[in-house]
């Protein structure tokens, strides 16, 4: 039995043991693969949570709008927590204060009315797309920076590498083999750390994008109904 566990022990390993690299790298190699991987986790959370709040956010939007377009009291639907929480709301919102402020007084240029209430939504519209698209930098950053960093990793490590060579007086396989596969695996962190960083940013890009558009149309049917609103005046 402990000759047959010498044996198994003798025998060399035939897969690359992740942590096995990760520890025996260069501390250069070792800090590149561990910004790498926290770059890995953050993009990961941030996948997550956007989607979810990308669902949770077109969710209300929608039940808000249906309830706006089914009322008649629509200053009512517009509490303080929904402009808070619903962008459609805060769009309408944005509509309705500027449509009020131009026809309290005695006259009225229905004409200027008319293109501060469109000035005012498409501002709110606008504002509601920068602030989630800026949500997204981290990701587009990850995912242009992370396979330079990575590759930076790599580099350093096959530098060490040939200094090995240097310092054993030895160009055998067995001595450079090992920095090699090390310093190639910051590489590959890098790439886990990217593309998942660059198909998120763009799937999340066109989802805001939508996301914009669906709010300006939106605007732009409350500014159709304040405009005909203004010619009963």
């Amino acid at each position: 039995m402990t000759l047959s566990l010498q044996l198994l022990a003798a025998v060399p390993t035939t897969r690359l043991d992740p942590l096995e690299l990760f520890l025996d790298a260069d501390i250069v190699v070792q800090a590149v693969m561990a910004g790498l991987l926290l770059a890995s986790l953050w993009v990961w959370t941030i996948i997550v949570s956007f989607s979810l709040r990308m669902s949770r956010m077109e969710g209300r939007s929608r039940e808000y709008e249906a309830d706006f377009w089914g009322t008649r009291d629509r200053d009512g639907l517009l509490t303080k927590q929904q402009r808070r929480e619903v962008a459609s709301a805060r769009v309408a919102s944005a509509g309705l204060d500027e449509w009020k402020r131009s026809t309290s007084g005695s006259s009225i240029d229905t004409g200027a009315a008319r293109d501060r209430i469109n000035a005012a939504m498409e501002g709110q519209v606008a504002h509601e797309a920068d602030e989630l698209a800026g949500r997204l930098n981290f990701l587009a950053t990850t995912g242009s920076v992370a396979p330079f960093v990575g590759l930076f990793g790599t580099v350093w490590g096959i530098m060490n590498s040939f200094f090995q060579i240097g310092a054993q007086e030895s160009s055998s396989l067995a001595v450079v083999a090992p920095g090699i596969s090390e310093a190639l695996f910051a590489t590959a962190i890098g790439l886990f750390a990217a593309i998942p960083a660059v198909i998120a940013y763009n799937r999340f890009s066109n989802r805001v994008n939508r996301y914009e558009a669906k709010l300006q149309r939106f605007a732009d049917r409350v500014h159709a109904g304040l405009s005909r609103e203004l010619d009963k005046k």
